[in-house]
């Protein structure tokens, strides 16, 4: 499994990666591999808003339906729009081709609470 160092990580297993002013959000490769191929992804709008800890999407796949959750609290400016076509590239590249959506973020400094690559890792081999 993959856990690229320059991400962030939640307990809900999204990766966090800021960029200039904007955060990328997505599901980590040990998420996707949990759930098994992915089918279907719900995501919001761009200029819809997310809110810390709350639902933003769903990943559908032929083992179960997940939410996503906001690790941060912003606007969305951008979603990845080749995914409700190709829903796999969260499956094959989960955090190249397979990020969801793209934040202006409320407060940045959140991201300092979340796991880097070390501590996920941790985490994962304690559930």
């Amino acid at each position: 499994m993959d856990f690229p160092e320059e991400l962030k990580y939640t307990e809900e297993h999204e990766w966090v990666l800021l960029e200039g002013d904007l955060v990328s959000i997505g599901i980590s490769d040990f998420a996707q591999d949990q759930l098994g191929d992915v089918v279907f992804v719900e995501l919001p709008e761009a200029g819809d808003r997310v809110e810390i800890g709350k639902p933003f999407g769903v990943v559908e796949s032929v083992k179960a339906v997940s939410d996503i959750y906001a690790p941060l609290a912003g606007e969305v400016v951008e979603v990845n729009a080749d995914l409700p076509d190709a829903p796999e590239s969260i499956n094959t590249s989960p955090y190249e081709d397979g990020w969801m959506i793209r934040i202006k973020p409320d407060d940045p400094a959140v991201l300092d609470g979340l796991m880097n690559a070390a501590a996920y890792q941790a985490f994962i081999e304690e559930e």
